[in-house]
């Protein structure tokens, strides 16, 4: 049986495990990448291993969040994260250098390499066929320090693109039009390959869109070929040597095929409060707008700049509309600007923001009490925006454009054939500026010990968990639905992001989206336990989601099911998640009820715990690897590290 593209870069980064799904594996980690709302604790973290220098082929500390400097916080953080690059050997990209996954690619990225990144997105490298996943700061530390990282061996999908996309439909519509199929669960437990003869047309920054919104399914990443137009990418790059040809054999076999045809397409559109409440753009057209956003991560390339400004060239947007533009480099940002297509939407009334994430994370730009606010992003979480009641719509940059000028939701074909034309019109450079000045080298082997690790007085420890008792006693402190994310867990925003880095001032914002009430609940209960349904901790691959609860004594989150980032985070800081044996047992518990886990040695032997309530005697599942057993037993990763 031959291999899929995955498989291949797995079998060749393989230390230890089988490549059986559902079984434990081992990978060699090539790069690693942090940004600064998660790596000021993932380098806390490699600090406390003792570990002199980074050993992996490259490591970048991007600062790319928390760019809003309202206060010391951020900029004391940004300090301490460029002195521990220069000391360790990382390269350290400088605030407004651009969004990680952006630079990452036109920069970093290689063919048939292995990538880890404390942000969810990283999977946005499968555009040109690295194997790039998502993962807790922890476990990126881990990888830097030469250690293996562990996931559960996937299953694998095909995803078949038949047909040509026509004018005004986009990559952007093919993620929504697979959310719509899988949902933001469809995908757990499985690597998404695309191909068939439609990917042919797909640019690389087509292909990273794609592979970027397939965080959205809780896939374990999303992959392409590497061929001819990642070559041509590449060598736009000046980095033509990084290519290598990447393909699956063709005799490879997946657990599920899916057929697109590209030609049947129409522009879609997701919309609140879930990346796959997806519906066609025309069902909704009409819908007043008062705000549009484009840019982050998903969006943000030249070519999607350039065909932003071809529609906007020689108009204005409707009065009642904020348009914000965030590019997604300063390499695309320079280059919009010696082309002219930088006027061509300034002119139109838009505002330039910074070459960051910005408004995707809450950080400014938020919409007005009860918005409509349309945003080329890849989440729409409620109170995502820093606007409590916002109305979020996922769009592609077209449609996001069409918007901002008729002051509604508009299907983009509405515009015409003169602008499709210009559209259709827009094509990438020969090649790319490059200017890597905003990129510091770290200090040689033999400097580092002199460079002296600046932290500032917003920078705390890390909490690490207590070894295993026997017995849990703990009280149910909260119990939530179904899809709960790491954004319903532990928010972002302007307000909260700068203190990432100090637990306890965070931990007053710990399910505030929930329940205000939770974190001052919890430290009332001293140990607790946290209810939860189906895909909990499904987002962000913020690890402040379980070091948080952990920090205010949750001791074990039992829900119906777990997303897998966090679940391997909950693992990692100590905390385990356990599964309901029958789901039905979810409606027996209710908050506030005091509950006991018992035997949880034996638990972790035979893989079924109990739980106590009152009358009831409840069947939980927790099937960990040795491994895992023997973190839970210490108290968490760090602490048996």
């Amino acid at each position: 049986m031959g291999l899929t593209i995955a498989q291949k870069i797995i079998k060749a980064h393989l230390l230890e495990g089988d490549m059986t799904p559902g079984s434990e594996i081992a990978l060699r980690i090539d790069q690693t990448l942090t940004q600064d709302a998660t790596g000021t604790m993932a380098y806390l973290e490699f600090e406390a291993m003792g570990i002199p220098r980074v050993r992996t082929e490259l490591s970048v500390a991007y600062i790319d969040h928390n760019t809003l400097q309202s206060g010391f916080m951020n900029a004391d953080d940004h300090r301490f994260i460029q002195s521990m690059a220069k000391k360790y050997g990382l390269k350290f990209s400088r605030p407004g250098n651009g969004i990680c996954h952006q630079v990452h690619l036109e920069r970093f990225g290689k063919p048939g390499k292995t990538l880890i990144g404390s942000d969810s997105h990283t999977p946005t490298g499968g555009g040109i066929g690295m194997l790039a996943m998502g993962a807790g700061g922890l476990d990126v530390a881990v990888a830097m320090g030469g250690g293996a990282y562990y996931i559960t061996m996937p299953r694998m999908i095909k995803v078949n693109l038949t047909g040509k996309l026509a004018p005004f439909v986009t990559a952007k519509d093919v993620s929504l039009e697979i959310l719509r199929i899988l949902s933001v669960k469809g995908g757990v437990g499985y690597i998404i390959e695309w191909g068939g003869p439609g990917i042919a047309r797909l640019s690389v920054p087509e292909r990273a869109t794609i592979t970027n919104m397939g965080t959205e399914l809780g896939a374990t990443t999303s992959i392409f070929p590497s061929d001819e137009v990642t070559k041509a990418f590449l060598e736009k790059e000046g980095r033509g040597g990084d290519y290598v040809p990447l393909a699956s054999d063709s005799d490879a076999e997946y657990d599920r095929v899916i057929d697109i045809d590209l030609s049947a397409l129409e522009p879609m559109i997701a919309c609140p409060h879930s990346p796959d409440a997806v519906v066609k753009v025309s069902d909704v057209a009409g819908t007043k707008v008062d705000q549009v956003c484009i840019g982050s991560c998903t969006n943000s390339s030249l070519f999607d700049m350039m065909k932003v400004a071809a529609i906007l060239r020689d108009h204005v947007i409707d009065p009642s509309v904020s348009l914000s533009i965030s590019p997604g480099s300063k390499q695309v940002l320079s280059m919009l600007a010696e082309s002219g297509a930088l006027n061509d939407i300034l002119s139109s009334g838009a505002r330039l923001l910074e070459c960051a994430c910005g408004p995707c994370i809450g950080m400014g730009f938020s919409p007005n009490s009860g918005g409509v606010s349309l945003r080329t992003f890849n989440r729409n979480f409620e109170g995502r925006s820093g606007t409590k009641d916002g109305k979020v719509y996922l769009v592609s940059p077209e449609t996001a454009a069409a918007a901002a000028l008729f002051g509604e939701i508009t299907d983009p074909r509405k515009l015409g054939e003169e602008t499709a034309a210009r559209v259709l019109g827009v094509k990438l450079p020969d090649e790319f500026k490059i200017d890597d000045s905003a990129v510091i080298e770290p200090a040689s082997p033999e400097e580092a010990g002199s460079v002296e690790i600046l932290k500032g007085p917003n920078i705390k420890d890390c909490p690490v968990g207590d070894p295993l008792t026997d017995e849990i006693e703990a009280e149910i402190v909260l119990k939530v639905g179904d899809n709960i994310t790491t954004d319903h867990i532990m928010p972002a925003g302007s307000k909260i992001l700068p203190y990432r880095s100090n637990i306890p001032h965070l931990s007053q914002y710990c399910f505030e989206v929930v329940d205000p009430s939770f974190p001052e609940r919890a430290k009332a209960a001293g140990t607790s336990i946290v209810v939860g349904g189906e895909n909990y901790g499904q987002g962000s691959s913020r690890e402040h989601a379980a070091l948080v609860p952990l920090y205010l004594g949750v001791r074990a989150v039992v829900a119906k099911s777990f997303a897998r980032i966090h679940a391997a985070n909950l693992i990692n800081a100590g905390i385990m998640p356990l599964t309901f044996v029958d789901a039905a047992d979810y409606d027996i518990l209710k908050q506030g009820e005091k509950v006991r886990i018992t035997g949880t040695e034996e638990g972790l032997e035979t893989g079924v715990f109990k739980l106590v309530c009152g009358d009831s005697e409840i069947k939980l599942k927790g099937e960990f690897t040795e491994r895992q057993k023997k973190m839970i037993r210490a108290g968490g990763l760090l602490r048996s590290v």
